[in-house]
């Protein structure tokens, strides 16, 4: 036992080589009470091989004498600080399946690197169905400037509706393209089938159905291909200052600006017709 100053300080114990520990105060009129221990220490059941920590904290769980099964509680808040001598700051093993289980919300500054499960995977489900964009650096005007592009890549959020034409005029698309689909925004390419020449042509089309005609009366025989732009979301801005996706006009595309809960992708201030208009 080291010798200190003859002071009073109740409820304090000391093991060690006697170096300074201000942290513990000089008397009671700073502390209550505290301890000082330089050596390693175990707590709990000596199932360490060798010194991993300064304090290490072993389970002494057993079922006939009723011991807790947890090693550690705490009760109040925790700062854990590290110092650069291990990869990571606080490592978490075990078998068991959820390993981390925090009850309440939890806020990351850095980035997170991880796979997805249950609720997690339900909210990448949920965004299947929202558009899906990539947002670049402008390739031309580089610097200062973005390019905002929706799969497939192209500068409109579109569709496609594709098969074979056979022995029919008449090409019937999707029954939910009337309400998902601008109708000014329809294409159609034709490619006949065959050794035989065709004159194919567009003669109607609404985002309900496609009139095809041949011009010379041979029975019609080809593939299309259907491309329309959606309606039920605001068209892309596809060109717009910035350095970043962040600087995206419309805010409902930036979770640090919306939240997910209150994000809308018609939102009134940033409507406007289709980036493609065939009409």
């Amino acid at each position: 036992m080291a010798k200190f100053p003859d002071i009073e300080c109740k409820k304090t114990l000391f093991v060690g080589e006697g170096l300074p520990a201000p942290c513990l105060g000089i008397g009671p009129s700073q502390i209550r009470g505290g301890a000082y221990i330089e050596a390693p220490m175990v707590v709990g059941a000596p199932w360490f091989t060798y010194s991993e920590a300064t304090v290490m904290i072993a389970n002494t769980f057993n079922p006939d004498a009723m011991m807790p099964p947890i090693s550690l509680k705490v009760k109040g808040d925790s700062i854990m600080e590290g110092n650069g001598r291990m990869s990571n700051t606080l490592k978490i093993s075990g078998p068991q399946t959820d390993l981390l289980y925090v009850d309440g919300d939890a806020f990351f500054t850095g980035a997170v690197d991880c796979g997805n499960k249950g609720k997690l995977a339900s909210r990448f489900s949920a965004a299947d169905g929202k558009p899906k964009p990539f947002d670049i650096q402008h390739p031309t005007k580089g610097k200062g400037h973005r390019l905002r592009y929706a799969c497939i890549e192209g500068p409109e959020v579109g569709v496609y509706y594709r098969g074979r034409l056979k022995d029919s005029n008449r090409i019937d698309l999707p029954y939910y393209w009337k309400d998902l689909v601008a109708e000014e925004s329809i294409t159609v390419q034709l490619q006949p089938i065959g050794s035989r020449h065709f004159h194919l042509n567009v003669i109607e089309f609404t985002n309900e159905y496609i009139i095809v005609g041949e011009a010379d009366d041979k029975p019609i025989d080809c593939f299309y291909h259907v491309y329309g732009e959606r309606k039920d979301i605001n068209p892309l801005i596809t060109e717009y200052e910035g350095d970043s996706w962040e600087d995206y006009p419309d805010p409902n595309y930036d979770p640090n600006k919306v939240d997910s809960d209150e994000r809308v992708y018609n939102d009134p201030r940033f409507s406007g017709p289709p980036n493609t208009n065939t009409k």
